[in-house]
C-alpha cells in the first residue's frame, strides 16, 4: 500500500471531523454542515498536497485507479456521497 503519510491537526480540527465523520456514518449522507468543517478538509487537504508526487507522474490516472481499488476491497454497495 506504500509508505505512510503524517497529517496533523489541532485539535479543533480534529473535533469538528469527528463529528463529521461521525453525522456521515450515522445519517449515511455525505454532506458539510458548515464552513468550519471546510476549512478543516482543506487543511489535510494541503498537507497531503505537500507530500504527495504520484499526481506528477506520466501513470498518475493508472496509479489513482490501482490504490481505489486497493482500498475499496470488502466494501459492499455505494458508501455515502457516491453517486453512480
Amino acid at each position: 500500500m506504500g509508505n505512510p503519510v503524517d497529517v496533523h491537526l489541532t485539535q479543533d480540527q480534529a473535533l469538528v471531523l469527528f463529528e463529521l465523520f461521525a453525522r456521515i456514518q450515522e445519517s449515511n449522507r455525505l454532506r458539510l454542515a458548515n464552513n468550519a468543517e471546510f476549512i478543516a478538509l482543506s487543511e489535510v487537504a494541503a498537507q497531503i498536497e505537500r507530500v504527495l508526487v504520484q499526481p506528477f507522474s506520466p501513470q498518475y490516472r493508472e496509479l489513482l485507479a490501482q490504490a481505489q481499488a486497493r482500498l475499496s476491497v470488502g466494501y459492499e454497495g455505494s458508501a455515502p456521497g457516491v453517486e453512480p
